[in-house]
């Protein structure tokens, strides 16, 4: 067990981060990046791109699937040359549409397979896991389900909390369906539809289990992880299981990015995408307080955070993860 150390994402909001280019000796270009991820993490992710390339940037940011269903129908005529997102399901929905283009090898090699969907569409450039927060006062280890599966049991009825109308859990179910398959996510989410209480936000999770409303709840690491870092406001009464053993529930998340094929400045976007998965790239996210996992070859994630190759994640192609499929399913047992 561990014991340490999104934004709400508002309306589309446009940031230019501009920089000299007297050096470049030419006219700068500018990309449209459409971007999911927590502002502050790109941002200081992408610090040093327009100074090193003299390539401006101008973002649209809002939430993953708000992007991804813009994309899709704007289709050919978005103004979009590269779009980023906080779970892999979003991306591959806009994949799926043909609406990405092949990435460059210099891009997809400097990140592990793991993090990067059969495709060669796009890429991880950060990942982050699932965990059970707990209330130890309530549960005790040896009392801890060994399963994301067992939430399911009558047992905890009234017990879990999950934030069933964010990206970040319904991308859980859908590393869920793509491991056990659509009958037992069914049956999974019927159980949950009975025993959870719903929240707004994975801090509205911890919070309720630091409080003692609720003993379980399902989240990703790293709200906890910051939570601790900046003095245990939210969830200092609340621990950590992480499920392990290839569960379903040691599920890693890959923010993804890919460059669209509409794109009318291919070689830049392209550029950008390698930009983000270059090792100076994933150390300035290792080394940030937005403190999820680097995925960029040989880099290693910030040294509070348990190595990802102690996880124990079952091996899901990113690709791969259904998403119309699990809002079918969670609308059809009344989880949304």
């Amino acid at each position: 067990m561990t014991r340490l150390g999104r934004a709400t994402v508002g309306a589309l909001s446009t940031l230019t981060l501009s920089a000299s280019l007297a050096a470049c000796g030419s006219d700068a270009d500018t990309l449209t990046v459409y971007s999911a991820q927590h502002e502050s993490l790109v941002r200081t992710m992408l610090a040093d791109f327009t100074e090193e390339t003299g390539i401006e940037l101008e973002f649209r940011d809002a939430n993953d699937s708000e992007l991804a269903n813009q994309i899709v129908e704007e289709g050919d005529a978005s103004p979009a040359d590269v779009f980023l997102t906080e779970n892999s399901p979003a991306i591959d929905v806009v994949d799926q549409a043909g609406l990405l283009a092949p990435l460059d090898e210099e891009a997809l090699g400097q990140v592990d397979e793991q993090f990067r969907p059969s495709s060669g569409n796009w890429v991880g450039f950060a990942a982050r896991s699932t965990v059970l927060a707990y209330s130890p006062e309530a549960v005790s280890e040896d009392q801890l389900p060994t399963s994301i599966l067992e939430l399911a049991d009558p047992q905890y009825e009234g017990r879990v909390g999950v934030a069933a109308g964010g990206a970040d859990f319904q991308a859980i179910v859908s590393a869920v369906l793509a491991l056990e398959g659509e009958d037992a996510t069914r049956q999974w989410l019927t159980g949950l539809e009975r025993n959870a209480e719903i929240y707004a936000s994975n801090t509205a999770v911890m919070k309720a289990v630091d409080e003692g409303e609720i003993d379980l709840g399902v989240m990703y690491h790293y709200y906890w992880y910051r939570d601790q870092a900046e003095g245990g406001l939210v969830g200092d009464d609340a621990e950590l299981h992480y499920f392990g053993n290839s569960d379903p529930g040691a599920f890693l998340s890959v923010s993804g990015a890919g460059v669209l094929a509409s794109s009318d400045q291919p070689d830049q976007a392209q550029r950008l995408v390698a930009y983000l998965t270059d090792r100076a790239a994933q150390e300035r996210l290792a080394d940030s307080d937005a403190l999820e996992y680097a995925v960029g070859t040989g880099v290693e994630s910030a040294d509070v955070l348990p190595p990802l190759a102690e996880l124990e994640a079952p091996e899901v192609d990113p690709g791969a993860l259904d998403a119309p499929q699990v809002t079918e399913l969670m609308q059809e047992v009344g989880l949304l």
